[in-house]
């Protein structure tokens, strides 16, 4: 059964680009309107960098007890950058040559984990994270696969790293070990994320412009 969707044209990819920058922007400023609290200070004024997870910018209420009114922010964010993130990988199999079942696979499950991930902010937080993480994690190493078997070493390489930090905040976010860490090791994780699909999406970007100069979409 085929899962490749027809080559786009190469300025579709530019979308996630504006999408991601959106997504950072909208979420920034969602933290200075975020009311208070944390889980290691309720009664903290606004939202704190070092204590504070960017889903607490998703929820009805503040940790302080506030009405959030940060939250319209939080998800309008979250819904362009799962929007981004989506085109990009439904246009991924585009970037490797031909098709066979890990890239079945690698498709689907990226397209199952990011929807997943957009029902965060429906009160079902822990069940969506397991969710959303088990297929980004299959999907993330189908992938890994599919870049090493294409020559993209580096690529590969700092998609490994990626992974082993976002396993590492899994860890500690089913365990409760190193849990005063967590709210950095997040962000962290999100960071080194976002500069990955960046990177992934300027390849797929370059590839079908190559491919639309030299005739062959």
């Amino acid at each position: 059964m085929k899962f490749s969707p027809n080559v786009p044209k190469p300025y579709v990819l530019l979308l996630p680009l504006v999408g991601m920058g959106l997504f950072i922007l909208l979420y920034v400023l969602a933290a200075l309107k975020y009311p208070g609290g944390s889980w290691m200070m309720p009664q903290q004024n606004g939202f704190s960098f070092w204590n504070n997870y960017l889903c607490d910018l998703l929820d009805q209420n503040a940790i302080n007890g506030e009405l959030n009114t940060a939250r319209y922010l939080a998800r309008t964010s979250l819904t362009v950058l799962c929007l981004s993130l989506f085109l990009i990988w439904y246009n991924l199999p585009s970037l490797f040559k031909g098709e066979n079942f890990n890239i079945s696979i690698m498709w689907l499950s990226g397209m199952a984990a990011l929807i997943t991930t957009a029902f965060l902010s429906s009160g079902t937080h822990d069940n969506t994270v397991r969710i959303a993480g088990f297929f980004a994690v299959i999907a993330f190493l189908t992938c890994f696969l599919e870049l090493f078997k294409a020559g993209y070493l580096k690529l590969f390489i700092f998609g490994a790293v990626c992974l082993i930090i976002f396993l590492f905040n899994y860890y500690i976010y089913e365990t409760g070990q190193f849990i005063r860490l967590l709210p950095i090791i997040q962000k962290i994780t999100f960071v080194c994320f976002i500069i990955w699909f960046i990177v992934l999406d300027i390849l797929l970007y370059q590839n079908l412009k190559w491919k639309t100069t030299a005739g062959d979409v």
